[in-house]
C-alpha cells in the first residue's frame, strides 16, 4: 500500500507540472519554428528572433521596460532598506501597523492599485496644470505642463516594489545581534558609519534577495503598467497588443526571452540561498 501511494503521488506530481509547463514548453518550441503556424512543425529556425530586434517598437518597449525596471529596483531598494532599518527601530505597537499598510499593495489585487494609482496621477497632473495656467493668465509666467508617461510609471513601480524589498530586508534587521550597532558606537563609529560597515554586511542577503524580487515583479507587472503608462509603453503593454491584434510567432519569440529573464533570475536567487545555508551550516559545525 505504501508502495502503489507513492507511485500515485508521484505520478499525480508529474500530471501538474506537466499542467503547468507544457504551454510554456510548447511556445519555447515553436518560437524556433520556421512556419508561421503555432501547431505544425516546418523546421528550425532563428527567424521569428530576427524579425524580433528588428522591430523597432518591441526594441523600444524593451528598452523602456529595462530601464523602468532598474530604475525603480534601485530606488525602492535604497528607500525600503532604510524604511526596514526605521522600521526596526520603532516599538511594536507603532511597527505592527505599519506592516500590514506596508502589505496592502502584496495582498491588492493590481487591478485597484493601478486604478487608484492612475486616478491619483491624473488628479495631480490637472491640478499642476490648472496651476500652470493659472500663472500663464495672471502673471506671464510659463512652466511645463506634465502628462502621464514615463515618470508616472517609474512611479507606480517603486510604489509596488518597495513592500517586496521590506519584507525580504527586516527579516533579516530581525537575525541581527542589535548590540553590534551599540559596541560600533562605542569604538567610535558615527551612526551611519556603523550602518554601512555593520548593518549592511549583515542584511546584505536580504537587500540582494529584496532587489531581485523587485526587478523581477516590475518586468512582469501589467496591469499597473497599463493604467500608468500613459504615452510610454512596455514589453507586458506591447505583448498584450500583439495579442489582441494576432498571435504571431514574434510573440512566442519575446515570451521565450521574458520567460529565459525570469527563470535565470530565479535560479540566482536559489542558488544564492543555498550557499547561504551551506555557509551557516560550516560556521556552526566549525563553533
Amino acid at each position: 500500500m505504501k508502495k502503489s501511494s507513492r507511485v500515485g503521488s508521484r505520478l499525480f506530481m508529474g500530471l501538474i507540472f506537466l499542467f503547468l509547463y507544457a504551454p510554456i514548453l510548447l511556445l519555447v518550441v515553436f518560437s524556433f519554428n520556421e512556419a508561421n503556424s503555432n501547431a505544425v512543425w516546418q523546421g528550425f529556425s532563428l527567424r521569428w528572433y530576427q524579425e524580433l530586434f528588428q522591430d523597432r517598437r518591441i526594441m523600444q518597449a524593451v528598452y523602456n521596460t529595462l530601464l523602468v525596471s532598474v530604475l525603480a529596483t534601485a530606488i525602492s531598494t535604497v528607500v525600503g532598506t532604510f524604511t526596514s532599518v526605521g522600521l526596526y527601530g520603532m516599538k511594536k505597537r507603532w511597527r505592527d501597523p505599519i506592516l500590514s499598510v506596508n502589505n496592502i499593495p502584496i495582498m491588492n489585487a493590481d487591478i485597484v492599485t493601478g486604478v487608484a494609482l492612475c486616478i491619483f496621477f491624473v488628479a495631480a497632473i490637472a491640478g499642476w496644470n490648472d496651476f500652470v495656467g493659472f500663472l500663464e493668465v495672471n502673471f506671464r509666467r510659463t512652466l511645463p505642463r506634465l502628462e502621464m508617461g514615463f515618470v508616472t510609471l517609474l512611479l507606480a513601480h517603486i510604489c509596488f516594489d518597495i513592500p517586496y524589498v521590506i519584507l525580504n530586508v527586516l527579516p533579516k534587521l530581525r537575525q541581527m545581534d542589535g548590540s553590534l550597532i551599540d559596541a560600533a558606537q562605542d569604538l567610535g563609529c558615527t551612526w551611519m558609519g556603523a550602518f554601512w560597515k555593520v548593518v549592511v554586511p549583515e542584511i546584505k542577503p536580504g537587500i540582494v534577495s529584496g532587489a531581485l524580487i523587485a526587478f523581477t515583479m516590475s518586468v512582469d507587472v501589467f496591469v499597473i503598467s497599463y493604467f500608468t503608462a500613459g504615452n510610454a509603453s512596455t514589453l507586458a503593454i506591447e505583448i498584450y497588443g500583439m495579442v489582441r491584434r494576432k498571435v504571431s510567432p514574434e510573440l512566442n519569440a519575446v515570451s521565450t526571452l521574458l520567460f529565459g529573464v525570469v527563470l535565470v533570475l530565479l535560479l540566482v536567487i536559489n542558488i544564492r540561498e543555498a550557499r547561504l545555508e551551506k555557509r551557516r551550516g560550516s560556521a556552526l559545525v566549525r563553533r
